[in-house]
């Protein structure tokens, strides 16, 4: 990787660490115009890169927060480059506010609109507000339970369908059930949460539920732990829709798949493996998976 590469991706993810969701920090007009610069820096000298058929960074190297929660945004500027895009449409499912979004940054600073759902109507209020606070005509956002009976009604009333750019599902329960019944898009990436502390064998996920909440699931501290898949379990759905994983987040809890037609010499696929590289997911798969290893887990 080119030092002017590693010198911006650096620059945008200094203080990059793990959270959970956050307030929206304010930014002067100077600061936000220097992040859409070093964001169109980055673009052109993946675009120079990949036409003069250099050494390609890998996913671990182009990483950088500027909403996401961890180091989404960079990786998506990366993988979005390489892989392009048409409408620079998306759709969130499980958005919540802007603070630790996957797609805040595209739409901010990237010019792009698209659907938001979430369920918890205090966040999508906040969310419209932060839009607006930050300069921008705010994107669609609907409050509403998604589950894998109404997500393609939910998606296709609100516009979308058919090629999209990007789909992010991160609703902490039935994530695979909601990526398994999408039918009206197809989005050229995908980024979905999977449940590190289910490990890397394991092929797995929480029964399908429409009003699954964990919530419901408070005794021993397993609110955050009897959610979502494993990991193996994505890959296998991705495979069966077309996708194939080729990037995961810094702490191992956040996939990327690329649809099958697209990039393929320049985003190779990854091994599950890949996914189990941080100390957060031994602490997790060591501490937090006894505490709801007696909850019912379907194998599929």
């Amino acid at each position: 990787m080119s030092m002017s590469v590693r010198k911006w991706t650096k620059t945008i993810r200094a203080g990059v660490k793990r959270g959970q969701r956050r307030a929206l920090k304010p930014v002067t007009s100077q600061q936000a115009a220097l992040i859409q610069m070093q964001q169109v820096q980055l673009r052109l000298q993946y675009q120079q890169m990949l036409a003069a058929d250099g050494d390609l960074p890998g996913y671990q190297d182009v990483g950088f927060r500027v909403f996401s929660d961890v180091d989404e945004d960079g990786i998506l500027l990366y993988l979005l480059t390489l892989a392009g895009t048409d409408s620079k449409r998306l759709v969130d499912i499980g958005a919540a506010g802007v603070a630790a979004s996957n797609s805040a940054n595209l739409i901010v600073n990237q010019g792009w609109s698209g659907l938001l759902i979430d369920a918890d109507s205090e966040s999508v209020a906040a969310a419209g507000a932060d839009y607006q606070s930050l300069g921008v005509m705010p994107p669609d956002m609907v409050n509403a339970w998604v589950t894998a009976e109404n997500v393609n009604q939910l998606i296709t009333e609100h516009g979308s369908n058919g090629a999209i750019d990007l789909l992010s599902i991160d609703i902490d329960g039935n994530d695979y059930w909601v990526w398994k019944a999408i039918e009206t898009i197809t989005p050229r990436i995908v980024v979905i949460e999977y449940q590190d502390i289910l490990g890397p064998e394991r092929s797995v996920t929480i029964p399908y539920d429409p009003d699954f909440s964990k919530s419901d699931y408070t005794e021993n501290a397993t609110d955050n732990n009897y959610v979502g898949a494993s990991l193996r379990a994505m890959v296998k759905l991705g495979t069966a829709k077309g996708y194939r994983l080729v990037a995961i987040n810094a702490y191992g809890f956040n996939a990327f798949f690329v649809r099958e037609d697209v990039a393929c010499d320049t985003l190779p696929q990854i091994p599950v493996e890949a996914g189990f590289r941080h100390p957060w997911n031994e602490y997790g798969m060591r501490e937090r998976w006894p505490l709801v290893s007696h909850l019912p887990w379907v194998e599929v």
